[in-house]
């Protein structure tokens, strides 16, 4: 019925009564077809609200954690100084990709080579000395075993120091403990340095580790070798990534406990101390019911949604209370109150109470894929 159906009969009884005599008596008669008239009205009249809803359907979801979290690069080392001395040679800019093992600065090693040379000579001949006393005392059986062994003594000395003054001498040349960029230059041509000086700061992004700090409520949920999303909002970028480090302790301040995620990062476009978020997956389920976020009015008891329910030829709207679940995207999950083939209000809930009837003017069908709820920490 129509709502011009609905207000005819009102119409043909307010019609008659302002046919009748308006005089004396017929005055109060009048009146009181004129109450008539509006009680018939309203009885015929049923407001009718215009909704759209969507058929609540059950599905497979994962349920995700969003945890903030920071880049940092895979190694980030600053090298310093072995050997004491004034920096002869510089050999790497500032933002020079550099391999593992190649020269960055070289001390002045004048002294140090000197010293090694004279080592050098004290070492050969030492054991020259040595092999002579071996032949006499083991072939010839000439000589004492005490000078035999104090030449093998002094051949063992000697060999030992020149050794240690030629890795002193290699130490003099400052190099790259691994490939990376070689991102500060602490020294410059002519700088003096001493052993523990920073000499440069190399850092490795390839990969990088994304560093996050996940609820201890979650402590069972997360796994090293676990895939994760990472998504860096500065750049508009989600990349994938694997957990490498889960933290065997919770901060007690913060009721946290810290996690690591390596991302590929070949291109360069990651950089240290840039913010992101990681998705993580915690718990599968079989079956959920998830509608959409507006869809929930919040009273005093909790959330309740509208739902239409078939009556006659229409529909009419009946209130439900819902215990929710986690959220995401604009989609909550309905634990408890919703039946699969429910017909949720999700537009004009606002404007309809329970009993009340209803045009449902569009359904929209649920979703393929149902959404991933996730809890944002």
């Amino acid at each position: 019925m129509s709502f011009m159906d609905r207000r005819i009969p009102g119409f043909l009884v307010l019609g008659a009564a302002l046919a009748l005599p308006a005089c004396g008596g017929e005055a109060e008669d009048a009146e009181a077809a004129t109450e008539v008239a509006r009680g018939t009205e309203a009885a015929e009249f049923v407001r009718a609200v215009n909704v759209e809803v969507e058929a609540a359907r059950a599905g497979p979801f994962t349920e995700f954690v969003t945890v903030t979290g920071v880049v940092e690069a895979n190694r980030d080392v600053v090298v310093a100084a072995e050997e004491a001395g004034v920096i002869r040679q510089v050999y790497q800019e500032r933002g020079a990709q550099v391999r593992s093992g190649q020269a960055l600065a070289k001390i002045d090693d004048r002294v140090l080579s000197a010293q090694a040379d004279q080592a050098r000579a004290a070492a050969d001949l030492a054991r020259t000395t040595y092999e002579r006393r071996k032949v006499l005392w083991e072939v010839e059986n000439i000589g004492s075993e005490i000078a035999y062994l104090e030449a093998r003594s002094n051949a063992e000395q000697a060999a030992a120091n020149l050794a240690n003054l030629e890795q002193r001498l290699a130490r003099t040349v400052v190099r790259a403990p691994f490939a990376g960029f070689l991102e500060e230059r602490m020294v410059e041509l002519g700088s003096t340095v001493s052993p523990g000086t920073s000499v440069a700061r190399i850092v490795d992004t390839s990969p990088v580790k994304v560093v996050g700090a996940v609820p201890e409520r979650f402590a069972a949920d997360v796994a090293t070798g676990r895939e994760v999303v990472i998504r860096f909002e500065a750049i508009g970028v989600e990349e994938p990534g694997t957990v490498s480090f889960v933290g065997s302790a919770v901060d007690n301040r913060s009721r946290t406990f810290p996690i690591e995620v390596r991302v590929d990062n070949r291109d360069g476009r990651f950089k240290p101390e840039m913010s992101a978020n990681i998705r993580l997956p915690l718990r599968n389920f079989a079956e959920a019911i998830v509608v959409p976020r507006d869809a929930l009015i919040r009273d005093e008891g909790g959330f309740v949604v509208y739902v239409a329910v078939p009556d006659g030829d229409g529909w009419t709207a009946e209130v439900r209370p819902v215990e929710t679940g986690a959220a995401e995207g604009g989609r909550v999950v309905i634990e408890a109150g919703l039946e699969s083939g429910d017909r949720v209000i999700v537009l004009g809930q606002h404007r309809v109470s329970d009993g009340d009837r209803l045009n449902v003017v569009e359904e929209r069908g649920a979703p393929g894929d149902v959404a991933a709820p996730e809890v944002i920490e």
